[in-house]
Order: C-alpha cells, then sequence, then structure tokens
C-alpha cells in the first residue's frame, strides 16, 4: 500500500506531510500568547479538552516571516506533546506514487532545514517537509 501524504500550501508552496504524522486537520481559534516562547511559537489554543502549542511554521522556515490569517492547521503528536502547525492552507490527501528521493543541495536556508526528500504524487514531485524540524523552529545560525 502506497505512503498517503498530507498536501498543505506553506510559504506560497504546495509540500507534502506524511499522513501517517498527522492526527487531525483543524481551524485554530483563540491563541494565548506564551511570554518569552520562541518566535515560531504564535501561541497555545484549546482542542477537545487538550492544550495545543501552536507553531508557525512560516516562522519556522524563516526568523520573523508569519502565516497572514493563520486558521488552518494540522495537529500532531511529538515526543508526547500535541502541536498545532499552522499552515497557509490545508489541500489534499493524496497517494505517494513512489520512494522519498534526496533533497537536493540548492535548496533556501529555510527549506533546507526542514525537508526530508521530493515524493512524487499526483504526477508532480512535492516537497517532504518534517513536522519535527517545525516544531524546533530556525536554525540558531538563521534566527
Amino acid at each position: 500500500m502506497a505512503e498517503l501524504l498530507l498536501i498543505v500550501t506553506l510559504a506560497g508552496e504546495q509540500v507534502a506531510v506524511l499522513a501517517s504524522e498527522v492526527e487531525s486537520v483543524v481551524e485554530v481559534e483563540g491563541l494565548t500568547p506564551v511570554p518569552r516562547a520562541g518566535g515560531h511559537v504564535a501561541g497555545l489554543t484549546a482542542l477537545r479538552s487538550r492544550v495545543l502549542t501552536v507553531i508557525d511554521c512560516m516562522a519556522s522556515l524563516e526568523p520573523g516571516g508569519r502565516i497572514d490569517n493563520p486558521r488552518d492547521a494540522i495537529v500532531v503528536v511529538a515526543d508526547g506533546h500535541p502541536y498545532a502547525l499552522l499552515v497557509d492552507r490545508v489541500e489534499d490527501v493524496v497517494e505517494a506514487e513512489g520512494e522519498i528521493a534526496p533533497v537536493p543541495a540548492s535548496l533556501a536556508s529555510g527549506w533546507a532545514g526542514v525537508a526530508t526528500g521530493y515524493v512524487p504524487a499526483e504526477g508532480r514531485l512535492f516537497l517532504l517537509v518534517d513536522i519535527h524540524a517545525l516544531i524546533a523552529g530556525p536554525t540558531a545560525e538563521a534566527a
């Protein structure tokens, strides 16, 4: 059985996330700021009696970046903690049509820090992004 991918738009680009890592897709409402949190932490929100740390994925790609009108998010659990990853838009779930190919060395620094490879689907190649890298935020040298 082929791997399922969730296609999202982030920084104007359609990219893929492994669907097996995604718990749900939600619209985020009511963010509470977190003092002294990293610049990529948009705040906290509640979902089904759970508190989620909300990550602005644009800020994870480039320090100071922000998602315009953040609403769409993918909910993931990493290291036992729930997160909502803000994206520009959630697109679709598709089947991968082949194996993951390595990332070329020529990616921009923000994408290079979160990319794990390219994966073919729907007759195109999608950059596969690592949810753990998005949660971690920008690298120290980029910040």
